[in-house]
């Protein structure tokens, strides 16, 4: 369990350096309610973006993207309204929930970044 806790914190950093590098300002990492867990929170030109982020060794098991499925993104979901209810700072002019996957192949990954997803 730790190893996967680890890739999976792993997979959140390079999604953080990717997401920064696209001109991302992270808000919250692991932002966690009673609904669930919503990997990162970043905003970008106004926007919150709701991430999920999927890291996975190969594709033994098929794309990652899949593993988003609809009881995941109803918690997702469910979860950012939660985190809206809090938000004291209101200066934003939508929100939209993206994923992003990262797999791992021998000696690199590969990012896949998914704007807007559901």
């Amino acid at each position: 369990m730790s190893q996967n806790l680890d890739f999976g914190r792993l997979g959140e950093s390079l999604a953080c350096d990717y997401l920064k590098k696209n001109g991302f300002i992270i808000l919250k990492r692991n932002f966690y309610c009673k609904y669930g867990e919503i990997d990162i929170i970043a905003t970008k030109n106004k926007v919150l973006h709701f991430i999920e982020i999927k890291t996975r060794h190969g594709l033994d098991f098929g794309d990652p993207i899949f593993a988003i499925n609809a009881f995941k993104q109803e918690k997702i979901k469910k979860t950012a309204l939660i985190f809206l209810s809090e938000l004291e700072e209101d200066n934003f002019v939508g929100y939209i929930f993206d994923a992003l996957t990262i797999v791992f192949t021998l000696d690199k990954y590969n990012i896949e970044f998914f704007e807007n997803i559901f």
